[in-house]
C-alpha cells in the first residue's frame, strides 16, 4: 500500500492507535504506540525519539565511551521515520497496525548509526551496479517453560525446556506441542514473515525457521520483526524463547545463517549460476565470494556481535572458525549451494541467532560488492572435508574484544560503511567486553571461592 491506501485504510476501519518500531545497534525492536492523529502528523516530519536509543546497552545501560549523544549531550531527540511500505498487523494483538520505522527521511541526513538506514545505502550501491540482491536469514532458538518472572526467580539456572533430550527433524515433537507450533507458522506468515520451513534442532526445546527469501531490505525487515514475533507469540503459550548464540555449554547454539544471491534487474536472472563452470558459479559469484572472504576478519563483530557469539564458534559445534568456503560444505564459514539455477546461492555460516540482520546482512552484502567492484579472485581453493582442520587462510578471532579492535584499526571497514558508524559501532562492543571483563562468574566462585 501506499500512504494515500494506508490513510484510507485507517481511516476506513475507524483505527485509533498505531505501533512502530526500529532497531537499535543491537538488533532490538525500540518502539511505541501512538494516536491515529500522531501518526498523520509525522509520516513527512518524522517523530521525536530520544537518542538515547543509540546511547545505551541492551540492558539501557548509558555507553561511557561515544560521541554519538549521552550526558554531554543531554540526550536530545532525533527524527525517526515511519517506512509506510512496511505496513502489517499483528495478529495476535487484534491486528493493530505496526510499522517499521529508521533515521533517513524526506530531506533529512540518515543517521550514520542507523543499522537500517546503513543497510539502505548499501542496498543503493548495489542498485548502482544493477544488481536485485535477494536475501534470506534462517535462526535458530530455543524454548523454555519459563516466563520474565520465572527466569528472575531461578537466576537463570535450571530452566525447563519445552521438550526433553536431543530430537532434531523430529515429527513427534511439534505434534505435541501443536498449539504453538502451528501459531508460529500461521502467525508468523499473516505477519508478512512467510515461513519456507520449520522444524525441530537437535536439543531440549529447540526450533529453527527459515524464511522466504526476498529482495534485501524486505528480508532484512523480515528477519527482525521475526525474533520479536516469535517472543511474543511464545510468551501467549507460557513459554520464552531466546536466541542466545549459546546459551549452554554442552549443547549446540544458535545459527542465524544468512543466504543470498545476486539477480539481473531485468529478466530475473540468477547471476551467481553458470552452467559451464566446473561448481555451477559464475566468474561474478566468485568475485562476490571472495570479497567475503577477504573482509571477513576485518567486519567480524558485524556477524558475531555480542561476547556470547564466540563461545557458538568453536570447532566441532556446527559453526565456524576458519576463514573458509565449500560446496554443500557445513564446516566451512561459507557454503555455495549449487543444486539447480533458481536456488544457487551462498550461505554465510558465521551468524548466530544473536546477530542484528540489518547489520549482518550490511556487512555480507557490501563485502561481496566488495569483491566484484575489485573484481577480486578467488584464490582460495573450496575446502574438502573438515573446514575446521583448513587454518591456512586464516581463523576467525576468538573474542570480541580482538574482532572489535581489529575491526576498529582496520581502514576497510570505514571504506564500506563510513567512519561514523565504524567509531561507534565499535566503541559499542569495546563497551560490551568491558562490562564482560569486570563481572565476576559462577565459575571463577566455583573454582577459586575455596581453593585459592
Amino acid at each position: 500500500m501506499n500512504a494515500e491506501q494506508v490513510i484510507s485504510y485507517i481511516n476506513d476501519h475507524n483505527i485509533q492507535k498505531i505501533k512502530f518500531a526500529f532497531a537499535d545497534v543491537d538488533g532490538i525492536l525500540r518502539g511505541k504506540v501512538i494516536s491515529k492523529q500522531k501518526f498523520l502528523d509525522g509520516l513527512q516530519s518524522g517523530y521525536g525519539f530520544c537518542d538515547v536509543v543509540f546511547g545505551w546497552d541492551s540492558t539501557d545501560a548509558p555507553y561511557d565511551n561515544v560521541d554519538l549523544t549521552g550526558w554531554h549531550s543531554g540526550y536530545p531527540d532525533k527524527q525517526c521515520f515511519i517506512d509506510i511500505s512496511t505496513f502489517r498487523m499483528i495478529p495476535w494483538e487484534d491486528n493493530v497496525p505496526f510499522f517499521i520505522a529508521d533515521y533517513s527521511g524526506p530531506g533529512a541526513k540518515a543517521l550514520e548509526v542507523c543499522p537500517r538506514s546503513l543497510l539502505k545505502n548499501i542496498i543503493s550501491e548495489c542498485d548502482k551496479l544493477g544488481y536485485v540482491a535477494q536475501f534470506a536469514q534462517e535462526f535458530e532458538w530455543f524454548n523454555f517453560y519459563e516466563t520474565p518472572q520465572s527466569l528472575q526467580h531461578k537466576g537463570f539456572r535450571n530452566l525447563e525446556p519445552l521438550s526433553p533430550g536431543m530430537f532434531g527433524y523430529s515429527i513427534l515433537r511439534p505434534s505435541q506441542n501443536s498449539a504453538f507450533y502451528n501459531d508460529l507458522f500461521d502467525k508468523l506468515t499473516q505477519y508478512q514473515i512467510p515461513i519456507e520451513g520449520l522444524h525441530t534442532e537437535t536439543g531440549p526445546g529447540v526450533y529453527e525457521a527459515a524464511i522466504h527469501y526476498a529482495p534485501t531490505l524486505e528480508a532484512a525487515d523480515r528477519a527482525v520483526l521475526f525474533k520479536t514475533a516469535v517472543k511474543e507469540i511464545a510468551s501467549q503459550h507460557g513459554l520464552t524463547a531466546t536466541f542466545m548464540a549459546k546459551w549452554n555449554e554442552n549443547l549446540p547454539g544458535c545459527s542465524g545463517h544468512i543466504h543470498q544471491s545476486l539477480w539481473s534487474a531485468e529478466g530475473g536472472k540468477n547471476l551467481f549460476y553458470d552452467d559451464a563452470d566446473v561448481n555451477k558459479m559464475s566468474e561474478l559469484h566468485q568475485h562476490y565470494l571472495a570479497g567475503q572472504l577477504y573482509c571477513l576478519p576485518h567486519l567480524l563483530p558485524m556477524y558475531a556481535p555480542t561476547i556470547n557469539s564466540y563461545k557458538r564458534l568453536v570447532e566441532g559445534a556446527w559453526a565456524p572458525t576458519t576463514i573458509t568456503w565449500g560446496i554443500d560444505n557445513r564446516t566451512t564459514a561459507l557454503r555455495v549451494i549449487n543444486v539447480s539455477e533458481k536456488a544457487t546461492r551462498l550461505e554465510t555460516r558465521i551468524p548466530g541467532s544473536d546477530t542484528n540482520p540489518y547489520l549482518a546482512i550490511a556487512a555480507a552484502l557490501a563485502s561481496g560488492l566488495y569483491g566484484i567492484k575489485n573484481k577480486l579472485k578467488l584464490n582460495i581453493a573450496a575446502t574438502k572435508g573438515n573446514g575446521y582442520d583448513n587454518k591456512a587462510n586464516g581463523i576467525l578471532h576468538s573474542n570480541l574484544f580482538d574482532a572489535a579492535t581489529a575491526m576498529q584499526n582496520t581502514p576497510l571497514a570505514k571504506e564500506l560503511f563510513g567512519e561514523g558508524f565504524v567509531k561507534h559501532f565499535t566503541q559499542t562492543r569495546l563497551w560490551e567486553h568491558r562490562q564482560y571483563a569486570k563481572s565476576v562468574s559462577d565459575w571463577e566462585l566455583k573454582r577459586y571461592f575455596e581453593g585459592i
